[in-house]
């Protein structure tokens, strides 16, 4: 796992690629996987794993976010301690973990998305979801421009399954949906294309794991 931290100074042509700390290169093919990572889990990693493994990526940069706009902040541990999480989570050195939503000032994914394009135009993205986000992605802000941005690829996740394949969002792009079975073509496709991929489903999820924290604290 490589953790972004600050990026060394550059000259020439290579300078704006390398201000993030992501190191990407021309040609690579990168999921974008955002969250809060409030804690990062194992639930987490099977997303990125399955998602790396399935499409072929060269990276998955996991992107915490500094505040869902969407969730209450009070539930929200500092982010030094959720980038802390998702590296201890995001093992190997096809894993980045980064704060560059802070660091480019970005609280919407959709922002966040077209500055990456922006500064990597030569970079394959594929932005990376589990299933129970397309739920309700339909509710995000500029969530029809993320999908017509870059291509889109959905993980299984526990309890969304059916959810997911009925969600607004994949009926109104149903007919840019790619086959899993050629979800490997999905990096270097032009958007809106869309992927769902199943796999053994891991049950872990950052609610449960506050849940029982909290419980433990108060009984002691």
């Amino acid at each position: 796992m490589f953790h972004a931290g600050p990026a060394p100074k550059a000259s020439g042509p290579r300078r704006g690629a390398l201000r993030d700390g992501l190191g990407l290169q021309p040609g690579m093919r990168v999921g974008l996987f955002g969250g809060s990572f409030n804690p990062a889990h194992d639930g987490h990693l099977h997303v990125a794993e399955t998602a790396l493994a399935r499409l072929g990526l060269d990276r998955v940069v996991w992107l915490v976010s500094p505040q869902n706009p969407l969730k209450n902040a009070a539930d929200s541990a500092p982010l030094a301690d959720r980038v802390s999480s998702a590296s201890a989570v995001a093992h190997g050195p096809s894993m980045i973990v980064s704060d560059f939503e802070t660091r480019a000032g970005t609280s919407w994914t959709i922002d966040t998305l077209r500055v990456l394009v922006a500064r990597h135009p030569e970079v394959r993205f594929v932005w990376l979801m589990g299933s129970d986000n397309l739920a309700g992605f339909h509710r995000w802000r500029g969530w029809s421009d993320i999908m017509r941005l870059m291509p889109v690829a959905v993980i299984a996740r526990p309890g969304s399954l059916l959810d997911s394949r009925t969600a607004p969002a994949a009926q109104r792009f149903a007919r840019f949906r790619v086959p899993a079975a050629q979800a490997r073509l999905l990096p270097r496709m032009a958007a809106p294309a869309w992927t769902y991929l199943t796999a053994p489903l891991n049950h872990r999820s950052s609610t449960a794991i506050r849940a029982a924290r909290d419980a433990q604290d108060a009984n002691g």
